[in-house]
């Protein structure tokens, strides 16, 4: 059966952006730091179209974490502009991934604002639902074909996704990182009555892996 996961990079203190996110900051202050233990992976520099790269313990997470995706939905913070509001000031935006995001497979992306599906290169789709988090899932289960969905972020949409028990699965990589503020994903929506089941646990080079199984 189809599952719905999220793998997202956090802070010691819990947060998965810092604070005074902008268009030239996406992930606020200090926030492209929860990265820093991906970026130089193999599997990483292959999904975004660069050759080389390194092969420890997080490339073989990373690996499985994207074994049989078929679909994946998103909120509006992380898809973009910084701010949201209305397409008409940003109908040409297409997300922050350039032609040929990372996904290829369909994107679903939890907005208030409708607008027209944007096929880009590579297999990416992305389709825009207003109509809540359970449309989103719905729309991106049936289009994933019996395969998983990944919940992408960014930190308001998981929070949503977690208190309403939608998530199967959560993965968090733990970069020893304090940000100070920013966006949550814990702590807020009714999420602190979730119970997780951890699965695993993996040391790695700038991160550890925790992979926890919610229970329902």
């Amino acid at each position: 059966m189809s599952k719905l996961k999220c793998h997202i990079s956090i802070s010691l203190d819990g947060y998965v952006a810092g604070p005074n996110q902008s268009v030239q900051n996406p992930l606020g202050e200090g926030g492209e730091s929860l990265h820093d233990w991906v970026v130089p992976l193999a599997t990483w520099r292959e999904s975004h179209g660069k050759e080389g790269g390194e092969e420890n313990e997080s490339a073989r997470v990373v690996e499985e974490v994207r074994e049989n995706i078929g679909a994946a939905v998103m909120g509006r913070g992380m898809f973009g502009p910084i701010g949201g509001g209305d397409w008409n000031d940003a109908e040409e935006w297409k997300g922050w991934w350039g032609d040929d995001p990372p996904y290829h497979y369909p994107v679903f992306v939890v907005t208030h604002h409708p607008r027209e599906s944007v096929e880009m290169a590579g297999g990416t789709t992305y389709h825009f639902v207003t109509d809540g988090i359970e449309s989103a899932l719905d729309q991106a289960k049936k289009a994933a074909g019996g395969k998983d969905v990944m919940l992408w972020g960014g930190g308001n949409v998981v929070q949503q996704y977690l208190a309403a028990g939608l998530l199967d699965e959560l993965e968090l990589h733990v970069v020893p990182l304090l940000l100070g503020g920013g966006s949550r994903i814990f702590g807020e929506s009714g999420a602190a009555n979730v119970r997780l089941e951890q699965v695993r646990a993996v040391e790695a080079p700038g991160v550890t892996h925790l992979k926890y199984r919610v229970v329902k």
